[in-house]
């Protein structure tokens, strides 16, 4: 418009002068000369006013404005400064600021903005900006704030854009995708304020210079790749009030000047690999309210000078490697409203002066090392958020503790610690609680009913413990529930139906349980399902069609149940895996291999006593036949193996007795060097000792007289002789000769069992071979065995508590040693079990088993039908693979027998007790310190002995998986035992 009225004003004036055509060209040609290479002077022409509307309008052209927030921008107007976003000065009317946040604008910032020559502010944050920073924003003189943050812009920050930067204050570009290093042109910027380049993938180290922005208040680096060591001189920045260093790669020491910052409120070092101890001059930050040091390498204890630190609202020294106990002086720290100090050493117990921090919402102390009894004042704090989990913490949760907490409690997570007792009745009070975790302690008892008032509770987690009895119905009042584990327990009965009530409920598992009945179709409802584990528990009945319904399911575990039929159609259950439903035999379909049987009317059967064909009843004077069941058949067929079994037995037997007079003789026998005999006579045997004298003081007739004979059992007879050195030996002569692998076979296996030593297991000494008779030398124990000491012992020779604890640790130790050698020992019983002179059991007759041929089902039963009672149910079972798991049966047997003082099996006048079915029992009728030997009379701690009858009913699981291996046995025994100091010699 401009040059339009320049020639407007050209023609005009050579009309009104009478130019001649010659001055007309030449003034034209000073006129093009002037449009070509002085555009400067056309802009000087120009008000400045316009160039404001000039630069915006380009400015906007370059990008897009989907939600026309930019529509008042009009390129008509003479002023900007009614538009969206811009302010102007009142008096020149030049804009100085331009604020376009959060528009959904996108595209690249061009030059445009340049022409804005008295901007102060331009702040342009979330965005959808993108490209590259445009180096021409250096340009302004007067720029203050410059805030770019929540964008997508990426490259490098250009060196130049801080050249000329006197006047700024605030920068901020977080939150984009830069890259490259810092420049070191950030340090010429002398007046800057607030400095943010977090959340970008900046690397390098720091700008040297950093440190000399003396004018600095906030700096905030976070969340980017930066490296090195943050090197001392923050000192200096003597203004600074937040540092955020977190979430880099920062390395070495805190700087040691850092307390020279007196005026820092926040301080974030986290998330890097700092390490070394905290600095003491971080004790001058008098008015640090927020210190975050989690996620690094420090170690050490935590000074106790934290106790200074009066304005500290937050503390997170979490994810570290400090040890020793928590400072005492934490309790100093009244203004404290959040306390993380989880995943670090700390030992020791919770300092009750925590209780004088009564501003406390938040603690969380979990995955450290402390012990000692959950603190009840804990509960009193009025806590939002209370997390101890992952400790030793033991003790029971009373009923008080629950009812004195807070209802506006969050979370409460005390998982994995040693607690035990029962899940207080009123857990109902928790209504508001979002997440409640008790999982892998030692809780006994039922699952309270008032679980149902847990209205707000999306996250429940009581799995590994000891729960037993049924899932409570009122289950489904807790209709907020996302995940509901109850995982491996003892818990029976029926999945209620109530549990439809959950509508929200994403993942629901119920495994390794004792659950029985079928799956409600009511299940089908829960539309919002994801994850379903029912596996290993006694759940019947076919499988509810409506369940393929279920649109969301990612995994559905029924394997190990008694499910049968066909498996639901479509949906998910097309894709099930295999391993999904195995262990159901009944069950059939593609998935398992197992086609299912096809529909067909049952056949008519008629009835041969009937008179009249067309009579539809039979007449009440007609004699019934008596028609023999399928079982019935079985027993009949199981009753003559049995018989025919015994025979055989019998007969090797004979055959054993009659070699004996022939094999006696050849027991005369002489010490050589390398302790065996030479003799090649077939007759006169092989004797091996691995260490001492191999001669016996007794002749061959003494050996195995009658009068030393110490007891009999599945595998043989035991004597007892001395040999030359004066050390007795027991003599065990193997009743099996007939089933014995070869001689080197034999003395493979003792050679074998020889050196498997423990002091919790019976040493053998050696052996002695001949093809009609084989003996096992061992060491002699004097205590008897732990039958004996049960229950033929003398009223005055009753173990004490303590001593049966002895015994059951150190017969899990030798098992467990055993098993971490490969060898399963087939033959638990308590008179195999000998007891010391210190009262220490010796687990003996392992590794028997490995001399028959094979490991033969129906010989291996026969030869120890004398530990009924110990035996696992597997077997019984020819499809399950004999394990470890069998010793753990035994084992879990023993325990029980050693705290109740009862045999596994004891046959009334009118009925038979089975001990681990009565123990069971007492325990859901909470019952169960009623089943301890009532030879103690009461003087037992009961926090020890309920939680050793409950891991002994878990080690006699039906179920073998459910079974603990015998290490983690050792593990919870050690946990469990707490004797108080003065209780000791008491219980003894």
């Amino acid at each position: 418009m401009f040059m339009l009225l320049l020639l407007f004003f050209f023609f005009f004036f050579c009309r009104e002068k009478k130019c001649s055509i010659q001055i007309k060209l030449r003034m034209l040609f000073k006129f093009c000369f002037l449009l070509a290479f002085y555009p400067s002077f056309i802009q000087s022409l120009v008000p400045t006013l316009n160039d404001d509307v000039l630069g915006l309008i380009f400015f906007k052209s370059a990008i897009e404005d989907p939600d026309g927030k930019l529509a008042s921008w009009n390129e008509e107007d003479e002023s900007p400064c009614n538009w969206v976003g811009v302010k102007c000065d009142p008096v020149t009317n030049q804009v100085t600021r331009l604020t376009l946040d959060g528009l959904s604008l996108s595209g690249h910032i061009g030059r445009g903005l340049s022409r804005l020559q008295f901007l102060q502010v331009l702040s342009l944050s979330k965005n959808n900006f993108s490209g590259t920073i445009n180096p021409d924003l250096s340009r302004f003189g007067t720029l203050q704030v410059m805030d770019f943050s929540d964008n997508n812009l990426s490259g490098s920050v250009p060196d130049e854009l801080f050249k000329q930067c006197g006047t700024l204050r605030v920068v901020s570009f977080a939150k984009n995708k830069l890259n490259g290093q810092l420049p070191d042109s950030l340090s010429y910027c002398p007046n800057l304020v607030s400095v943010n380049f977090s959340c970008n993938q900046l690397s390098g180290r720091l700008p040297a210079g950093i440190w000399y922005l003396r004018s600095l208040q906030s700096l905030d680096l976070s969340d980017n790749l930066l490296e090195g060591d943050v090197v001392d001189g923050i000192a200096n920045l003597y203004d600074l009030r937040a540092l955020n260093l977190g979430k880099n790669k920062f390395s070495g020491l805190l700087p040691d000047d850092i307390g020279g910052c007196s005026l820092l409120k926040v301080v974030d070092f986290s998330k890097n690999s700092l390490s070394g101890s905290l600095p003491d001059s971080l004790q001058r930050l008098n008015s640090c309210a927020s210190l975050y040091l989690h996620g690094n390498l420090f170690t050490g204890e935590v000074p106790e000078w934290i106790g200074e630190l009066k304005n500290l609202e937050k503390l997170d020294l979490s994810e570290n490697y400090f040890s020793g106990r928590i400072p005492f002086s934490i309790g100093s720290l009244h203004l404290l409203k959040e306390l993380n100090l989880s995943m670090n050493q700390f030992t020791g117990g919770l300092p009750e002066s925590l209780t004088n921090c009564v501003n406390l919402l938040a603690i969380d102390i979990s995955q450290n090392k402390l012990t000692g009894n959950l603190p009840s004042w804990v509960f009193k704090m009025g806590l939002q958020r209370l997390s101890l989990s992952g400790n030793r913490l033991s003790g029971r949760i009373e009923n008080a503790s629950f009812s004195s907490m807070n209802q506006g409690l969050e979370v409460l997570d005390v998982s994995s610690n040693v607690l035990s007792g029962e899940i207080p009745s009123n857990i109902g009070v928790l209504s508001g609680t979002l997440l409640l975790n008790l999982s892998r302690n030692h809780l006994f008892g039922s699952i309270p009913a008032s679980v149902g008032a847990l209205k707000a509770t999306q996250f429940l987690d009581l799995s590994n413990n000891w729960l037993h009895g049924s899932i409570p119905s009122e289950i489904g009042g807790a209709v907020s529930l996302k995940e509901l584990r109850l995982e491996k327990n003892y818990l029976t009965g029926k999945i209620p139906t109530q549990i439809k009530n959950c509508s929200s409920l994403t993942s629901l598992i119920l495994s390794h349980n004792n659950l029985t009945g079928s799956i409600p179709a009511a299940i089908a409802n829960l539309s919002n399902l994801q994850y379903v584990d029912l596996s290993f528990n006694n759940l019947t009945s076919s499988l509810p069609k409506e369940l393929a319904n279920l649109s969301g399911l990612v995994s559905f575990n029924i394997s190990h149940n008694h499910f049968q039929g066909e498996l639901p159609v479509g949906g998910f259950f097309n894709t099930i895996s295999a391993s999904s439903v195995s262990g159901n035999p009944s069950l059939c379909g593609s998935v398992v291999n197992h086609s299912c049987p096809s529909n067909h009317p049952k056949p008519i059967v008629l009835n041969p006593n009937s008179s009249d064909s067309s009579n539809g009843g039979s007449s009440p004077n007609h004699r019934q036949k008596i028609v023999l069941s399928i079982s019935a058949l079985i027993a009949i067929g199981a009753a003559a193996l049995i018989a025919i079994g015994v025979v055989v037995v019998t007969v090797l037997n004979i055959r054993v007795r009659s070699s004996m007079s022939r094999a006696a003789v050849a027991l005369m026998l002489s010490g050589e060097e390398d302790h065996s005999s030479p003799s090649k006579d077939p007759n006169f045997g092989k004797l091996v000792m691995f260490s001492g004298d191999a001669e016996f003081v007794a002749g061959a007739n003494g050996l195995l007289n009658k009068d030393c004979e110490l007891g009999r059992g599945g595998f043989g007879v035991v004597y007892q002789t001395i040999l030359g050195d004066g050390r007795s030996v027991a003599i065990k002569k193997l009743t099996v000769s007939g089933l014995i692998k070869s001689q080197e076979d034999f003395g493979r296996e003792m050679k074998k069992l020889g050196k498997i030593r423990h002091h919790n297991l019976v040493t053998l000494e050696g052996y002695y071979w001949t093809p009609s008779l084989q003996l096992l030398i061992y060491e002699f124990i004097a205590g008897g065995s732990l039958y004996k000491h049960l229950h033929d012992g003398d009223s005055k020779d009753i173990l004490s508590w303590r001593q049966r604890f002895k015994i059951i640790l150190g017969m899990a130790k030798g098992l467990a040693h055993l098993h971490q050698v490969n060898m399963i020992h087939y033959n638990l019983k308590s008179t195999n079990i000998l007891i010391d002179s210190s009262g220490e059991p010796k687990v003996g007759d392992f590794g028997l088993a490995q001399l028959l041929p094979m490991l033969d089902r129906s010989i291996l039963s026969s030869k120890i039908q004398s530990a009924l009672g110990y035996m696992a149910p597997e077997f019984a079972c020819r499809t399950v693979k004999i394990t470890e798991k069998c010793d753990v049966y035994g084992f879990g047997i023993l325990v029980l027998e050693v705290v109740t003082g009862k045999r596994p099996v004891e046959y009334m006048e009118d009925d038979v007790v089975v001990l681990c079915d009565m123990v069971r029992g007492a325990l859901e009728d909470g019952k169960v310190e009623e089943c301890v030997d009532g030879n103690l009379e009461g003087n037992f701690p009961p926090d020890e002995a309920i939680p050793v009858i409950k891991l002994g009913l878990i080690c006699a699981s039906q179920v073998p998986s459910n079974r603990p291996d015998l290490e983690e046995v050792v593990n919870i025994l050690e946990l469990i035992q707490c004797p108080l100091e003065g209780q000791q010699e008491e219980l003894e």
